[in-house]
């Protein structure tokens, strides 16, 4: 490729660094065509450039939906310069070959982001010229520079400075960026419209566009590289906000989606503490201080390192507590000035405050895993509507108190890896017994860690997030003292369970529904 002849195409909203770029192009004998908007600014900084609407001889128009949309901007574009006809069609039309294009796209994401535009208004930032630009200049890579973002432009200008151009790997690289724009935009162009007319099932294509946020400390382990990237949708660990600490991990932001979802879920004054995405501890006492306490006391061990999320404000006198531990993560709605102030001692700890609107539920879209290069898509399993409809299937009902335990409980195994087995009274969890291959394996561990924490099993209830196959676990829970429990009913053998929860007088409720959490 040579400077010899060339021209560069600019039409930009984003003027950062657009001077420097472009008088680099006018240094190096390089032809600038411009939009409208982008000539007037080129104009007012002194660098010379053709508006192009008087180089293609085609007033802009239908409001400037219409304006780059013309054979002499594309065919300058995607003419291959190592084909004898392709020039000789240029020359014969007067067009130029175009060796540098230089595009923002409308900020239709920002727009979206912002929530206060209608549909009407949002579709007007849908960018139809722009996008049509960066394919045709990236699929052209081996001839035409695409440069697609501000950040670019330091690159181009050293390149043109050393060799009059630039080099086929650069063109290569920025081709391969200004696709994974395109595709992301696209992406979000997919979401607004999938808001407009909702899919009635999992629809056959489900374009997934990430951009990234940051690079984080190190993955699961800290020889693996990672980052976190979001999609146009809004987001909790987008939205929430980080006030001291030291940087986050993949392993950090997997503990907090966790802790968060559960204190959520939990309802205000609430408090979960979790570790590997697990619960080892949340409690319900109607305060945030005293739930803390009780939620600590079901595990104390394993609530080392691990994160706390408080569904309330941290006051002083609970952040004087928090302080006393090793944390990873202190989560909340607010903090006191006592709580920030004490917390400012504690320089490496990550203090995170995430804001009103993601307390709220939303129950919209589906939930995505990549494993080895394909997504593993479902629906949220959002809310517990069966706690509305509960079945009595023993011959004795819950007490008020047992009821109380046996819901809460409940929405504590939805939150616990599976095989799981949740084991509370009417203030907060007493055992937890999570991820076993056997569902039994965790009838036995819960208990165990209660008695590990000292605390009583007596007249305790027990939820398992899925049905019990055989009665050996009702079994091993009554031997324990639980008096109570909820599971989701279904298997071949609930009528030996029913027996076995009849015989140790445990009253037992079916909810009809299993929240299995496998990641």
């Amino acid at each position: 490729m040579s400077t010899k002849s060339s021209t560069a195409l600019i039409s930009v909203t984003d003027k950062s660094g657009l001077e420097d770029l472009a008088a680099a192009f006018s240094k190096a004998g390089i032809h600038i065509v411009a939009s409208s908007g982008t000539q007037k600014y080129l104009a007012d900084k002194g660098i010379e450039s053709e508006e192009i609407a008087a180089y293609t001889g085609s007033p802009e128009i239908l409001g400037g939906r219409v304006k780059t949309l013309h054979p002499k901007i594309h065919g300058g574009i995607l003419a291959n310069r190592d084909n004898a006809d392709h020039i000789k069609a240029l020359g014969a039309a007067g067009m130029r070959p175009v060796d540098y294009v230089v595009v923002n796209l409308y900020p239709f994401e920002e727009k979206y982001r912002s929530g206060s535009l209608s549909a009407e208004e949002m579709v007007e930032f849908i960018d139809i010229g722009g996008i049509t630009l960066l394919r045709a200049a990236a699929k052209n890579y081996k001839h035409v520079t695409v440069v697609t973002d501000p950040e670019q432009y330091g690159e181009v200008i050293d390149a043109l400075a050393k060799d009059g151009e630039t080099n086929a790997e650069m063109r290569g690289r920025f081709a391969s960026w200004a696709f994974a724009l395109t595709a992301t935009y696209d992406a979000a162009i997919y979401r607004f419209f999938e808001e407009i007319a909702p899919p009635q099932d999992l629809p056959e294509r489900l374009p997934i566009g990430l951009e990234k946020v940051t690079n984080v400390r190190y993955g699961e382990n800290p020889h693996q590289k990672a980052a976190l990237y979001r999609t146009i949708a809004d987001s909790a660990l987008t939205g929430m906000v980080q006030h001291q600490g030291k940087e986050l991990s993949y392993n950090n932001y997997q503990d907090i989606v966790g802790a968060f979802n559960l204190a959520r879920e939990l309802g205000p004054e609430c408090v979960a503490i979790i570790k590997h995405t697990n619960p080892c501890g949340a409690a319900w006492c109607g305060n945030v201080l005293e739930s803390f306490r009780r939620a600590l006391a079901c595990d104390k061990t394993s609530a080392f390192g691990g994160i706390v999320a408080v569904n309330g404000t941290v006051t002083g006198e609970l952040a004087g507590e928090l302080a006393q531990m090793f944390l990873e993560v202190v989560l909340a709605k607010d903090y006191d000035e006592d709580a920030r102030a004490t917390f400012n001692k504690k320089k490496n700890l990550r203090v995170i405050t995430m804001p009103d609107a993601y307390w709220r539920e939303d129950t919209r879209g589906t939930m995505a895993v990549l494993v080895e290069n394909v997504a593993l898509v479902q629906e949220k399993d959002s809310g517990l509507p069966e706690l509305e409809d509960l079945k009595q299937v023993t011959k004795r009902a819950p007490s008020d108190s047992e009821m109380t335990a046996l819901k809460m409980a409940w929405k504590v195994v939805k939150h616990v890896k599976s095989n799981a087995i949740v084991i509370a009274d009417s203030e907060g969890t007493v055992g937890i017994g999570a991820g076993q291959m056997s569902r039994v394996d965790s009838a036995q561990i819960a208990p165990r860690k209660a008695f590990d924490a000292g605390l009583s099993l007596s007249g305790t209830a027990a939820a398992s997030d899925a049905f019990f196959p055989f009665a050996d676990g009702v079994t091993e829970l009554a031997k324990s003292g639980i008096t109570a429990v909820i599971e989701p009913g279904g298997s071949v053998r609930d009528q030996e369970v029913i027996d076995a929860a009849d015989d140790a007088g445990v009253a037992m409720l079916f909810t009809g529904r299993r929240h299995f959490r496998h990641v």
